[in-house]
């Protein structure tokens, strides 16, 4: 047991050491790589280290009499997921995406604060010395709290609110200039030439008009055209591209652009402005594959700085998926809502 909290408090040392350089900028945020494709994984494994570590250096500066207060062990904890999020995941997620995570964090160590009576005692017993005010250094506390705190809450509040004589800006460019080429996985696509290799005919032979004639029907809220399932297990080309597209858009890309494509996602209206509603004629119907399949794998992050800003923040999918799982997921979003995509004449 103790060589396992021995491992832990030397992870937990090695944490905060890489943490404190990222953060200072002595280490690059992406000195230990995220690796492509697995990057959920392997944050969660980096954290479970860190829990571990954590957990690790608790007991042995508790076993040496140097025992930190629970509370301080709480907030220490969370503000370091805090700056995990901001300093350890790259490419870099949104405020508004890291506001969500950290709340999530807070209420897990919430929970793991009082998970026992005694653990709960001494997590609430700073809060509750401030609160009776017995000495005279908490008083001095309990007097900067009852003064700060209403200055800080209502100087937020009357800047949220505060009217501005300035008139709103969005410069927003809907569908950007693609570039002649991308690059993509150490592999050049030309644009204008490149094809979505699975949207290919019985005979294996790519076969626009073919794939095409397999897209769900527009009438009365896109319709599964008979003998085009993907879901049959036994379907196979192209049907079977789409549903493997399918289960990578429900795994990856459902959460912002929603379960029916129309950009309702669970986490859609925590964006502004709100994921790309692929059921408008306004989008997917309009472009190339090969633009999606750059938009897609550049993301918000990697588009061209002459149409700043483009208040996108979908993430540059090709750090978490492969060139083929990103063509599926096109080939998925194209037959889902029943759009054919354009073509060069």
């Amino acid at each position: 047991m103790k060589a396992l909290m021995a491992i832990g408090a030397v992870v937990g040392v090695i944490g905060l050491f890489l943490l404190t350089g990222m953060v200072l900028g002595i280490i690059p945020s992406n000195t230990v790589r995220l690796v492509e494709g697995y990057m959920p994984m392997q944050m969660l494994f980096e954290l479970a280290l860190f829990v571990a570590g954590f957990a690790g250096l608790s007991y042995f500066l508790n076993s040496m009499g140097m025992a930190i207060p629970r509370f301080w062990q709480g907030i220490l904890f969370w503000a370091f997921i805090l700056l995990y999020l901001k300093y350890r995941v790259y490419p870099p997620i949104p405020f508004s995406v890291r506001a969500m995570y950290g709340t999530v964090s807070l209420i897990a160590v919430f929970m793991w604060m009082s998970s026992n009576e005694e653990d709960w005692k001494k997590f609430k017993q700073p809060i509750l010395n401030v609160l009776d005010a017995q000495s005279g250094f908490n008083k001095v506390l309990r007097y900067v709290y009852l003064v700060l705190l209403p200055i800080l809450i209502g100087g937020f509040s009357y800047m949220s609110m505060k009217p501005t004589t300035e008139e709103p800006i969005e410069l927003r460019t809907v569908h950007p200039a693609p570039p002649a080429s991308t690059k993509v996985h150490g592999k050049s696509y030309v644009l204008q030439t490149a094809q979505n290799p699975y949207r290919v005919n019985l005979e294996g032979k790519y076969d626009q008009e073919f794939t095409n004639s397999l897209i769900v029907e527009q009438s009365m809220g896109r319709l599964m055209k008979p003998n085009a399932n993907p879901w049959d297990p036994k379907a196979e080309g192209y049907l079977k591209y789409v549903r493997e597209g399918g289960e990578i858009f429900f795994q990856n890309c459902h959460f912002c652009h929603g379960d029916n494509l129309n950009g309702r996602g669970i986490h859609a209206f925590a964006f502004n402005p709100i994921p790309a509603n692929f059921t408008d004629p306004g989008t997917i119907a309009q472009l190339q594959e090969t633009f999606i399949f750059w938009r897609v794998s550049k993301g918000g992050i990697g588009l061209p700085n002459e149409g700043f800003p483009w208040a996108s923040v979908m993430p540059p999918w090709e750090q978490h998926l492969t060139t083929d799982e990103i063509w599926k997921v096109i080939l998925f979003e194209y037959w889902h809502t029943g759009y054919y995509p354009r073509t060069w004449d």
